[in-house]
């Protein structure tokens, strides 16, 4: 069963980190290992999009998929690391994050399926 989570982040305010950004995640500048944490840690599928400086990005897991064991695994990772502090260079926290928060969690408030329409509280 795939599970979908989204989350959002803020770029800073400035068009030439925001193109620097969009540069690195562009396929031929993305990190390799970046991918292969990715793929490994059970994520099949992972967008980001980008309006303004507000990144949303959705990703689409498995069954074995563990916010715990992928954090785990990239604290224990250097190249993840690494790419995570160069892009912070980037990034801001959205002005309610909490503590060290980045990439924020998402409410779905609501969905459309099978012509119905579905309101979460």
């Amino acid at each position: 069963m795939q599970i979908r989570h989204c989350f959002a982040l803020d770029l800073k305010d400035d068009p030439k980190l925001i193109e620097a950004y969009k540069k690195y995640h562009q396929p031929d500048h993305i990190w390799p290992e970046i991918i292969e944490s990715i793929k490994g840690s059970g994520i099949e599928a992972l967008d980001i999009y980008l309006v303004g400086n507000r990144l949303f990005m959705i990703m689409d897991v498995d069954d074995s998929f563990s916010f715990e064991a992928k954090q785990a695994a990239d604290l224990n990772n250097p190249k993840v690391v690494s790419w995570e502090a160069l892009m912070w260079q980037f990034q801001q926290q959205l002005p309610w994050a909490n503590g060290d928060e980045k990439w924020l969690l998402m409410d779905k408030v609501f969905m459309l399926s099978n012509e119905k329409a579905q309101i979460n509280k």
